[in-house]
Parts: C-alpha cells; sequence; structure tokens
C-alpha cells in the first residue's frame, strides 16, 4: 500500500511538471478582438507621419515609437549620423539561454504624386475595407506588427529564452543606406547582433477570399550593375566613321539584352518550385517540374520569359538594360555612349567570372565594361531547416488555415542582404494581398493600399512565429 501511495505521489508530482513545462512552452493566449483598436491607431498613426525619402525625416516617427515603447516600460536608444533620421533600437531581455531575435522595419516610405491620389496619402483613410495610405505596405505594416508584439510580449510577462530586439531603421528606400541598416551594421552591430532576424520581403497571397500561399523570402539577388563605354572618333554626321561609338555601344546592349543566362537552382528556388507546383493548375504544376527536364527546358524556359517574367528571373542571373547616354545633336558623331545594364546576381554567383563571360558574349574590344559600386553584398541563403524558418511555417498553417508556405528568393533586393552577410538568418515576411493590391496598389505604387484586415493577421502571424522561438521552453 506505501509502495502504491509513493508512486501516485510521484505520478501527481510528475503531472504537475510535465503540465507546468507544457504551460510554459505554450505562447500566451492573445485576445485578437481586444488588440485590433490599439494596432490601428498605431498604424494610422505612424503613416500619417510623413517620411518621403528624400528627405526622410524619419526621427519624426522614432520620436512616436520612443513615447510608445517607454510608456510600457520598454528602454530604447537611438543612433543617428543625421539627427532627421534617426534609428531606434529597443530590446526586452530573455534569459541569455538562445541568441536574439530581430524583428526589424524601415520608417521611410518613397515620395508621392498628390495626384494620383484620390485621398491625403498621409490621411490613413478607411475606405471600402483598406486602409489608404503612403507606407501601408512599405513598410509600415510591418513596423507597427514589430512594435505590437513587443507591446504584447512586455504585457504578458511571457519568459524568454532569447533577447527580443526591434529595429526602426532609416533610409531603406535609397542607395546607398548610409544612415540606416549599413550605418546600424557596421558601426552598431553589438545593439543588433541575433541568431535571427524578421522583415518585410515575403508574401502572402489571397485568392477568391482566401489566402493560398505564404511566401517566406529566404535569399534574394544582389544588384552589381555596370556601364557599358565605348569612346570613338567625333565628326560630322554626314561623314560615316567605323569607330562609332553608338553602332558599338547599340551591338553590346542589343546581345546583352538578349542574352539567356545559365539557369541555376538553390534550395529556396528548388523547394519554391517544387511546393509552387504542388498547389498549381495541371498545366503550370508541368512547367514547373519540368524545369530540369532537359527535353523541355528550351520550351519552358521561353514560356517563363514570354509570360511568367519574374519567375524566368528568379531561376538564373539577369541583364537587363536601363539607361542610355550619347550623342549632342543629330548631325553630330558623339566621341562617347555608354549605356547602364542592371545586373542581379544569383545569391552564389562568381562575379569576376561572371564579367568575362559578358565581355566573351560582347566580342567587342571597343566597349569597356565599367563596374558600378554598390553597398549591397551577396550574401549565402537563410536555412530551410532553422528553428525560425520551421516557426515561421507553423505559424503560417495556423494562422492561414489551408495555404501552402514556401520559401521565396527575391529578384529585388533588402536590407536582409546586410544581416545575411554578418550571419544573421533572415527571414521576410508580408501581410496578406490579392494580385490586384500587389500590382496596383503595392509597394511603391502610385496609390498605395493595405486591407485592414490583413494588418490584424499580419500581427497574430509574427506573435505566432516571434513568440514560439523567443519564449522559454
Amino acid at each position: 500500500m506505501i509502495v502504491t501511495a509513493l508512486k501516485t505521489l510521484a505520478l501527481i508530482a510528475l503531472g504537475t511538471v510535465v503540465s507546468a513545462v507544457l504551460a510554459n512552452a505554450q505562447p500566451p493566449v492573445v485576445d485578437w478582438e481586444k488588440q485590433k483598436v490599439e494596432t490601428l491607431e498605431h498604424f494610422r498613426s505612424l503613416v500619417r507621419i510623413d517620411t518621403s525619402n528624400p528627405p526622410g525625416n524619419e526621427t519624426k516617427a522614432v520620436e512616436y515609437l520612443k513615447r510608445v515603447l517607454e510608456a510600457e516600460g520598454i528602454p530604447t536608444k537611438t543612433f543617428s549620423l543625421d539627427p532627421t533620421r534617426a534609428n531606434l533600437v529597443a530590446r526586452l531581455k530573455g534569459n541569455g539561454s538562445k541568441r536574439p531575435i530581430l524583428i526589424l522595419a524601415h520608417t521611410d516610405v518613397v515620395a508621392v504624386q498628390l495626384e494620383k491620389w484620390q485621398v491625403d496619402p498621409f490621411g490613413a483613410v478607411i475606405k471600402d475595407g483598406y486602409i489608404w495610405g503612403r507606407g501601408t505596405v512599405d513598410d509600415k505594416d510591418i513596423l507597427t506588427a514589430n512594435l505590437m508584439v513587443m507591446l504584447l510580449l512586455k504585457r504578458s510577462g511571457i519568459t524568454l529564452d532569447r533577447d527580443v530586439i526591434f529595429l526602426a531603421e532609416s533610409g531603406e528606400e535609397t542607395d546607398p543606406t548610409d544612415v540606416g541598416i549599413k550605418f546600424m551594421v557596421e558601426q552598431h552591430f553589438d545593439e543588433i547582433n541575433a541568431e535571427f532576424a524578421l522583415t518585410e520581403g515575403g508574401a502572402t497571397t489571397i485568392e477568391n477570399g482566401r489566402v493560398t500561399a505564404v511566401q517566406i523570402a529566404t535569399t534574394e539577388k544582389a544588384p552589381r550593375r555596370v556601364r557599358l563605354v565605348v569612346n570613338g572618333s567625333s565628326g560630322h554626321g554626314s561623314v560615316p566613321r567605323l569607330d562609332n561609338a553608338l553602332t558599338h555601344l547599340g551591338g553590346a546592349v542589343q546581345k546583352v539584352g538578349s542574352w539567356q543566362t545559365p539557369m541555376r537552382l538553390n534550395d529556396t528556388t528548388r523547394t519554391y518550385f517544387e511546393k509552387l507546383a504542388s498547389i498549381s493548375s495541371p498545366e503550370k504544376a508541368a512547367r514547373y517540374n519540368g524545369l530540369l527536364d532537359p527535353n523541355r527546358q528550351s520550351a519552358i524556359q521561353q514560356y517563363l520569359a514570354e509570360f511568367e517574367p519574374s519567375h524566368y528571373s528568379m531561376l538564373r542571373t539577369s541583364v537587363v538594360p536601363t539607361i542610355l547616354k550619347a550623342g549632342v545633336g543629330a548631325n553630330v558623331i558623339p566621341s562617347e555612349a555608354e549605356a547602364t545594364i542592371d545586373i542581379r546576381v544569383l545569391p552564389d554567383e562568381d562575379v569576376a567570372k561572371f564579367y568575362e563571360e559578358m565581355k566573351r558574349v560582347i566580342g567587342d574590344p571597343a566597349v569597356q565594361i565599367v563596374p558600378i559600386i554598390s553597398s549591397r553584398p551577396i550574401a549565402p541563403p537563410s536555412k530551410l531547416d532553422s528553428e525560425m524558418y520551421r516557426a515561421l511555417e507553423a505559424a503560417g498553417k495556423r494562422q492561414y488555415p489551408g495555404s501552402t508556405v514556401l520559401p521565396g528568393m527575391l529578384n529585388g533586393y533588402t536590407d536582409m542582404a546586410l544581416l545575411r552577410a554578418r550571419g544573421i538568418q533572415s527571414y521576410g515576411f508580408g501581410s496578406a494581398l490579392t494580385l490586384n493590391d500587389r500590382t496596383n496598389f503595392g509597394a511603391h505604387s502610385d496609390v498605395e493600399r493595405i486591407p485592414e484586415t490583413s494588418l490584424y493577421k499580419a500581427v497574430q502571424f509574427l506573435w505566432d512565429a516571434v513568440s514560439s522561438v523567443a519564449g522559454h521552453k
């Protein structure tokens, strides 16, 4: 009897411990309906702060964020090269058993053309189920989600295994980014050093009223632009010259513009197309699954180039002529002509070898390839088997039931490049938008807007991922 009683007591004690551990492993329950009012208030307040870049004036947004965070007892620090363009860092301390998580967003927005807007671009007008305003998609939705997660973590009293670092950065919309992420990485890296970083860059897609795909950005191309420069003899337009700079340049531009660079998959793009095929129509799935089929590859590549250019670009280092400069008059042969070529290289591209291959493709010694300095480093992709990616995948499935979560490579670039180059596993996410939203009312569009419901869901998604990875297990 005594032995039985002791066993029973032991089982009760074990059950109590297990229950406590499981309870501590689960993030606190949040009344999301209750959070909508505060989320909307902060979002509209931030959109109403005009941080158009240029000139930026991001310090105005930093002052707002500083007031909100410090009112909750969350200490902040500001760092700036320019007092009008400050960066803000806030940190919630964990027990130090694991490395920190960095959640970041930029506070600047692109300029507006007032004549394109039917509402005040800095009014945060609510209309037709949308919140309208510059920065609603790029990037003050992510900024607001980050802010709300910090506030909720603080209020919940959740025990953290990791510090959670909040960064509001300036100057993302210009290159070079001296006042923002470049400044923070080069001069204040200890303030933002982390194992994982989360920011903009992903895409959550709404089709027929429901979210079908949650794309997490795990890598991106890097810009490596060049100028093609040709020098020749100037002279009267009535006398043809064999060394006409425009003739040589025109030939070079035609060759690089039509150059189909080699297709190359990495872990991200391979997984992306495999998962994309699983949710596509049979016809599209056959194309995505046939990318490596030597008998079909050429036809598939041609189809993608014509009808799905973003996917075509995702498969290779892209080369696109963008600017031509030459000539002073219709009857004058110019002595110099140049073209700017926008090259976006894959994460594993050997740039020096690529330039050599470009020289071979052009095949004209009169054409010089002059690299343009870029502040964006080439960095390896973030891992698909990390704790954070798995958490983002789980959060996507929980927050958007029935959706497919897939990794993505950006053809453009973000500030994650500078973080990945310093060893921080960085992942991009995005608010849920329809194709029409993203095409006509998305980042850098003439008019910008976000579905109100998507704003709230972005907060929940981020909270889910951050609390599960940072929370004490």
